[in-house]
């Protein structure tokens, strides 16, 4: 079983940056692909990032953010520059099945879930 804490959200003004972080316990950290998702009030829950043997982005955060993984440290990282308000959401981190078939970038390929960290981005 698989512990995940989000940290590092916060308030910030458009042109920003933030760096979330995703501690990890209980279980093999190196042995995950590791996830970044979002979900904004009244919307789905969307891909944004994630690690496993590459990196895998959405469009829309391709060229601002930047997934990274400490595995001495088990912990996940999401660099977050240039934000905007639409960037606005709470994220949550996700640990799953590095072979699975199951592509990366949805949800259900995911086995563990952090209780998420909110991004409030100002305009």
């Amino acid at each position: 079983q698989v512990q995940l804490v989000e940290s590092g959200g916060g308030l910030v003004q458009t042109g920003g940056s933030l760096r979330l972080s995703c501690a990890a316990s209980g279980g093999a950290f190196s042995s995950y692909a590791m996830g970044w998702f979002r979900q904004a009030p009244g919307k789905e829950r969307d891909f944004v990032a994630a690690i496993s043997w590459t990196t895998y982005y959405a469009d829309s955060v391709k060229g601002r953010f930047t997934i990274s993984r400490d595995n001495a440290k088990n912990t996940l990282y999401l660099q977050m520059n240039s934000l905007k308000p639409e960037d606005t959401a709470v994220y949550y981190c996700a640990a799953g099945d590095r072979s699975s078939s199951t592509p990366i970038a949805r949800a259900n390929r995911y086995d563990y879930w952090g209780q998420g960290t909110q991004v409030t981005v100002s305009s």
